[in-house]
C-alpha cells in the first residue's frame, strides 16, 4: 500500500471511529472546568491578550480594538472579533476584517521584535490582497469552505493557512456558506491534535504502523485543501459524537470543540 492509500485508509478509519474514549474523557474534563465561560455552546467568550501599541501604523485599524496610542495590554474576545468582521464585511472592508482576525490570532505572540506587526504590514502591502480576500468570501458563500481555502492557499505572500483560516472562520460566522461545513480555524496546534489521533489509529489498525504516512499530511503548516476538508468533516462528526454524551453540551457548535482541542493535551496513546 503506497503512502497516499495509507493516509486515505486512516482517514476512513478516523471518520468511522471518531474520538477515542480517552479524548472524550479529556474533553469532558475541559468542559467541566470551562462551562461557566462557554455555557452558550460557543467559544465567543474566548479572550486573547494583545498589546495595541505594538500595532501602531497598521491600517485600517478596527474601531472595536483598543487604540494603538494606548499603553499596556488589552483583551479582545472571539465574539467581539466576530462583530467586527460582520460589520466590516457589510461594508466590504475586507482588510479591516483581516486585521481584526490577525491581531486576535497573534495576541501577545505579536509582540517579540514586532514579528506580528511586521508580517501583517507585508501582507497588507501585497498585490492582489483585496481581490484574494473578496474572492474568498464570495467563494465561501457560494461554494463552501474547502473551495474558499483552496482559493487563498499560496495566494498572498506571508498569509498562510494558520491565519487565513481565522479570516475564513470569522467570515463564516457572519456569512455562513450555502453548502458544506462551516470553516474552522486550522493551525499548528490543531494539526498536532489531529496528527496525534491519526497516529494512534494508524498504529492500532496496522494501516500506518510508524506514523510516517499521516505525518506527511498532518504537517505543521500548508495543509492541502483536501486535508482541510477532511479536518472539517471530522470536527463536525466529532462534535455530534460529543453532543450525545453526558459530558458535553448538546447545543455546542463544532468551533467549541476546536477551542477545547486547542486548550488541552490529548492523552498519549498506549
Amino acid at each position: 500500500m503506497d503512502k497516499q492509500n495509507r493516509v486515505n485508509a486512516v482517514d476512513d478509519e478516523m471518520a468511522s471511529r471518531l474520538l477515542p474514549d480517552t479524548a472524550v474523557r479529556a474533553l469532558g474534563q475541559w468542559w467541566s472546568a470551562n462551562e461557566a465561560a462557554y455555557g452558550d455552546g460557543t467559544p465567543g467568550a474566548h479572550r486573547v491578550l494583545y498589546t495595541p501599541g505594538r500595532w501602531a501604523g497598521i491600517a485600517p485599524w478596527p474601531s472595536r480594538l483598543a487604540l494603538v496610542t494606548g499603553s499596556g495590554d488589552a483583551e479582545v474576545s472571539r465574539a467581539e472579533v466576530a462583530r467586527t468582521v460582520a460589520g466590516a464585511l457589510e461594508r466590504e472592508a475586507f482588510r479591516e476584517a483581516l486585521v481584526a482576525t490577525y491581531v486576535w490570532g497573534k495576541g501577545k505572540r505579536g509582540t517579540p521584535a514586532g514579528s506580528g506587526p511586521s508580517t501583517l504590514r507585508c501582507i497588507l502591502a501585497a498585490d492582489g490582497l483585496d481581490a484574494a480576500l473578496s474572492g474568498a468570501v464570495a467563494t465561501l458563500r457560494e461554494a463552501g469552505a474547502r473551495e474558499a481555502y483552496a482559493g487563498l492557499l499560496g495566494k498572498v505572500p506571508h498569509l498562510g493557512p494558520a491565519f487565513f483560516t481565522k479570516f475564513l472562520y470569522f467570515a463564516g460566522l457572519a456569512l455562513p456558506p450555502a453548502q458544506g461545513p462551516a470553516p474552522l480555524i486550522l493551525d499548528r496546534v490543531l494539526a498536532e491534535r489531529l496528527h496525534h489521533l491519526a497516529v494512534a489509529v494508524g498504529r492500532e489498525t496496522g494501516l500506518d504502523p510508524d506514523g510516517a504516512s499521516v505525518t506527511w499530511v498532518w504537517k505543521r503548516w500548508n495543509w492541502s485543501p483536501h486535508r482541510y476538508r477532511i479536518y472539517l468533516s471530522f470536527m463536525e462528526a466529532a462534535a455530534r459524537q460529543l453532543a450525545e454524551t453526558d459530558s458535553w453540551p448538546s447545543h455546542a457548535r463544532p468551533d467549541l470543540l476546536e477551542r477545547a482541542l486547542f486548550g488541552i493535551k490529548l492523552p498519549t496513546p498506549t
